[in-house]
């Protein structure tokens, strides 16, 4: 194996690793139904600091799936490359 497929391999297992990470972050879709049956009172700010937060984390997960695609395609290249 050369030293492009150990660095791309590295990249699709970090980028594997965050997006795992970011997508765990982000809050269910289905908290807010929870909070409103067991009578959960959450303030102005703290309801938009939340939908922010959230927006920002999907934004980012989008963004890095499709950097985990490029890389794995990239990757595919390069094996193809090395082995023929």
């Amino acid at each position: 194996m050369s030293v492009v497929e150990y660095i791309v391999g590295a990249a699709v297992i970090l980028v594997s690793l965050i997006i795992i990470a970011v997508v765990l972050l982000q809050q269910g879709r289905r908290a807010g139904i929870n909070g409103a049956i067991s009578g959960g009172a959450d303030t102005f700010l703290s309801k938009t600091k939340a939908r922010t937060a959230d927006a920002s984390l999907a934004r980012w997960t989008k963004y890095i799936a499709i950097l985990f695609f490029v890389l794995a395609i990239v990757a595919n290249i390069v094996a193809l490359r090395m082995a023929g």
